[in-house]
C-alpha cells in the first residue's frame, strides 16, 4: 500500500453537531506517526471552535483505536535525525494531547481495539473514555527496554490505583476492555456490538448541556487534582464568578426558572432546556 499523506492520516465526519474524529492508518494499527501527530492537531483546532461541534469523539479507524507511536516513523527514522528532530517530533504529540486535555468542547473516547503505550496520551486527553470489553489496553514499553514515557506512567498512576498501576507499568501485561473499567482506565466497558451505540447515547446527552457550564466543568475537575480542599473550594468560587461572564447567569436564571416556575425539569433526573436561554 502507498504511503499515506499526512491529509489522510486523520479522518472526521460532523454529524448532527458531533465531530466523529478517528486515527486513520488502520493497517498500521493507527500507530501516531510524525504527520498524524501534525495532521490530529489541525483537526481538533478547525472543530474546537465551529458552532455546529457540539461534542468530539475520537475513534480508530479498522481494528484498533491506536497503537501507540510508530517505532519506525516516530522512534528510529527520528533518532537518527539528532536531538532536534526528537524534540520536534515529541512536541507535536505531545501538543495534541495539550489541545485534547483543554479542549473546549466535551470530548469522548471511543476506544473499540488496541490502545498501547503513547495512546494513554489522547485516553487520558479526553473527558470520557468508553471502550469495547474485548479491547486491549497496553504498557509494552518495559518489554522491550524502556519505562512508558510520553505521559504514559502519569496517565496510569492518575487514572489506577497504586498497586494496580505499577503492576500494570512493570509487567507489561495486557488489560481487557472490562479490566481497564474495573481498575479505572476507563469510564465503562461494553459490548463491542453497543460501543458506537453508548458513545452516541453519553453525545447526545451532553449535547443538551450548557456548553459554557461544561468547560467549566470539565476545566475544574482537572484543574483540582493537585489542589488542597481549600485551594480547589476557591478557584471553584472565582471559575463560578468568571462563568457568568460567559453566559453563566443567564443559563442558571433560565435553569432556575423552569424548575421553579414551569416545573418542566429536575436536576436529579435530567437537563433543562438551554435553548431557550435568553442573551
Amino acid at each position: 500500500m502507498a504511503e499515506r499523506s499526512e491529509e489522510d492520516t486523520v479522518s472526521f465526519d460532523v454529524m448532527g453537531g458531533i465531530a466523529w474524529v478517528s486515527f486513520n492508518r488502520p493497517e498500521k494499527r493507527n500507530c501516531m506517526s510524525p504527520k498524524l501527530n501534525r495532521q490530529m492537531l489541525r483537526v481538533l483546532e478547525q472543530l474546537e471552535f465551529r458552532e455546529d461541534v457540539k461534542v468530539l469523539v475520537l475513534a480508530g479507524e479498522g481494528d484498533a483505536w491506536t497503537a501507540g507511536m510508530d517505532l519506525q516513523e516516530y522512534f528510529r527514522e527520528t533518532e537518527e535525525q539528532g536531538l532536534w528532530a526528537i524534540r520536534k517530533s515529541q512536541r507535536e504529540s505531545y501538543g495534541w494531547f495539550e489541545r485534547l486535555r483543554w479542549y473546549e468542547k466535551p470530548t469522548i473516547a471511543m476506544i473499540n481495539g488496541w490502545c498501547f503505550g503513547g495512546g494513554y496520551g489522547p485516553l487520558f486527553g479526553c473527558d470520557i473514555a468508553i471502550a469495547s470489553e474485548d479491547a486491549t489496553f497496553g504498557l509494552s514499553e518495559i518489554n522491550w527496554g524502556i519505562l512508558p514515557g510520553g505521559g504514559a506512567s502519569k496517565v496510569v498512576q492518575e487514572l489506577m490505583p497504586f498497586r494496580k498501576a505499577m503492576y500494570h507499568a512493570m509487567m507489561g501485561e495486557n488489560l481487557t476492555g472490562k479490566q481497564a473499567e474495573e481498575q479505572g482506565l476507563v469510564t465503562e466497558a461494553v459490548p463491542a456490538s453497543q460501543l458506537k451505540a453508548r458513545v452516541t447515547e453519553i453525545a447526545e446527552a451532553l449535547k443538551k448541556k450548557d456548553g459554557n457550564a461544561l468547560r467549566a466543568t470539565k476545566w475544574a475537575v482537572r484543574r483540582m487534582v493537585d489542589m488542597t480542599y481549600d485551594n480547589a473550594l476557591d478557584y471553584q468560587i472565582r471559575a463560578q464568578e468568571a462563568l457568568h461572564s460567559f453566559g453563566g447567569a443567564a443559563a442558571r436564571k433560565e435553569a432556575t426558572r423552569q424548575f421553579l416556575d414551569e416545573k418542566s425539569f429536575k436536576p436529579g433526573l435530567g437537563t433543562f432546556d438551554a435553548s431557550k436561554i435568553k442573551d
